[in-house]
């Protein structure tokens, strides 16, 4: 297993089903729960082993995935409103080195349920016409809503393998 693509890289092949739509969103609205599970008996020591050698803590993994989901809900919003908007990429790598990346889990925890909350309900209201609305990411072109749906829905399953692998390989 590649620990850096413990579920393999993400794909889009084709137009996304109505039901592939809803259940990648069913995927988004369960991930926190699942997050919170997977880390809720790590002590702070475990919480500060990187998932594989050269990558980020568990700590910061945690911490990552809001930061990612609340940039995704605002590119949501921005297609939604926008006609065919560039957004900006982030650096996610420099962004997990700063001071808020090192707060007690919990706080990101709480904020990722709060950000899912609401990405699940403005993505529940979009209509088929919104999910070929799209925005273009300077890096990876054109991305339609549809296709970014599926993306995110992914993204939280890769970063929890991340945290679920490396607790089974070290028997926590």
């Amino acid at each position: 297993m590649d620990e850096r693509y413990p579920i393999g890289n993400f794909e889009y092949v084709g137009e996304a089903t109505a039901s592939m739509i809803e259940g990648w969103i069913n995927e988004i609205e369960a991930l926190p729960n699942l997050v919170r599970q997977a880390v809720k008996i790590l002590t702070e020591e475990q919480l500060d082993t990187p998932y594989r050698s050269g990558g980020w803590t568990i700590r910061q993994v945690v911490h990552h995935i809001p930061d990612s989901h609340m940039n995704a809900y605002i590119r949501f919003k921005w297609a939604l409103t926008e006609q065919t908007p560039i957004i900006k990429p982030y650096a996610e790598d420099k962004w997990a080195e700063l001071a808020d990346s090192k707060l007690p889990i919990d706080v990101s925890l709480t904020l990722l349920e709060t950000v899912h909350i609401r990405m699940v309900e403005l993505l529940r209201s979009l209509s088929f016409e919104d999910l070929k609305k799209s925005f273009i990411h300077p890096d990876s072109g054109e991305v339609s809503l549809a296709k970014n749906i599926g993306l995110y829905a992914w993204h939280g399953k890769h970063h929890l393998a991340h945290i679920t692998s490396l607790c089974k390989r070290m028997g926590w």
